[in-house]
């Protein structure tokens, strides 16, 4: 079993910063990769960003290119998302996912099967 737990939301204005967190624990998945996902109220889950674990890969959304950086702890099992010049439409639950499939950044839902419970981002002023 594996038990991924988010930490780091919380309300932010426009233009500030945030930094998540997430921790796998329950056995290492050092070399799978590790997702950030949003969801805002009424709309379907967004890929946010991925981190590889066979090789120090990122992928990223094309709404938080140039804003987000993902980045790894292989030996904690935890992957940061640094969110810099945050805007209103940042505003979502974003939940961290673990694969145990694939150690390439994958940005499909469907390739993570360990899933957080999701932390609120709220971005206002």
């Amino acid at each position: 079993q594996v038990d991924v737990v988010e930490s780091g939301g919380g309300l932010v204005q426009p233009g500030g910063s945030l930094r998540l967190s997430c921790t796998a624990s329950g056995r290492s998945l050092s070399n799978r990769a590790m997702a950030w996902f949003r969801q805002a109220p009424g709309k379907e889950r967004q890929f946010v960003a991925a981190r590889g674990g066979s090789a120090d890969a990122s992928q990223y959304g094309d709404s938080v290119k140039g804003r987000f950086s993902v980045s790894r702890d292989k030996a904690k099992n935890t992957v940061y998302l640094q969110m810099n010049n945050l805007i209103p439409e940042d505003t979502a639950v974003y939940f961290c996912a673990v694969s145990e499939t694939t150690g390439a950044p994958a940005t499909a839902s469907w390739m993570y099967q360990h899933w957080g419970q999701g932390t609120q981002v709220t971005v206002s002023a």
